[in-house]
């Protein structure tokens, strides 16, 4: 695995040094891995003007966090906490953690699961505690990781769909707190579907405003399901997303309609076609013969 950030600027190599010393302040870890677009040097900082109005795009900085035990990764408020007080540093790049424990993580490199290979060949190593060393994968031919891309959008599309089942009744019976709860567990579905194609990797996430953000650095088309260009757009995506606990348990302060999740549903539904389409022509680029 690579050690040198000299392919970056000055600028990005202090951020990630600050970036590494916020990360060893507050958590116990073995490395911290970086990885995709600021490892590669396809990272993007982008202004444009769009109908009058000014956007920036600036890619994220993805860090594996790497730990002794996986139940200390799984500590998501560390995490989070963590990325919190990055984000508070005003002139540090939006920064995404995942985290994983060493046998973990050495089981997924060894059983060739391509997003943590891909994380082998191509991440730079930030911080190494000297105590581990990671593995080396098998080769993974063509037709398994096809056959098992192929499982990963059978089962979880499946499921999506049959969520989709349930919401369905929910509304009818009026039951619009159930509906939007449905609603939001088919659109994690659906993301998930994605990115196990994709990635062959799930974070732990129930955020699909994260999961929705990670399908997108991988086919941009993926913003098109739920646009926020709006206040309007917005609050109404905001509601689905904090359907997974505000309408799951039920808070009183929780309300939503029958009009806007009818609006969410059609929303939800295009996320469905683009998760379909995306995925089967990803399939298809294993076929061999």
């Amino acid at each position: 695995m690579k050690t040198s950030l000299s392919h970056l600027p000055l600028k990005k190599q202090q951020e990630l040094a600050l970036i590494k010393e916020i990360i060893l302040t507050n958590a116990p870890v073995e490395m911290i891995i970086l990885f995709g677009s600021y490892s590669t040097g396809k990272w993007v900082e982008d202004l444009y003007l769009e109908q009058g109005t000014t956007y920036e795009y600036m890619s994220d900085v993805d860090i594996l966090v790497v730990t002794r035990k996986e139940r200390s990764a799984e500590k998501d408020w560390r995490w989070c906490s963590i990325e919190n007080k990055i984000r508070e540093r005003k002139r540090l790049t939006d920064t995404h953690i995942i985290a994983h424990g060493i046998g973990f993580l050495n089981e997924r490199i060894r059983d060739s699961y391509y997003f943590f290979v891909d994380i082998l060949k191509e991440g730079i190593i930030l911080y190494d505690s000297g105590n581990y060393q990671l593995a080396t994968p098998q080769p993974l031919s063509p037709a398994k990781r096809k056959k098992k891309a192929q499982e990963y959008f059978e089962d979880w599309f499946e499921a999506a769909n049959e969520t989709i089942k349930y919401y369905g009744y929910a509304i009818k019976d009026e039951s619009y707190r159930f509906a939007a709860f449905f609603l939001h567990q088919a659109t994690e579905c659906y993301y998930t579907t994605f990115l196990l194609v994709f990635t062959d990797y799930k974070p732990k996430l129930h955020d699909i405003e994260k999961l929705g953000h990670l399908a997108s650095k991988i086919k941009a088309e993926m913003t098109t399901a739920f646009p926020r260009s709006t206040q309007e757009e917005k609050r109404l995506f905001k509601l689905l997303q904090k359907a997974y606990t505000d309408a799951r348990y039920r808070k009183k302060s929780y309300v939503i309609t029958k009009q806007e999740l009818e609006y969410l549903a059609e929303r939800v539904k295009v996320l469905a076609a683009l998760t379909k389409e995306l995925c089967e022509a990803e399939i298809e680029k294993y076929n061999i013969g």
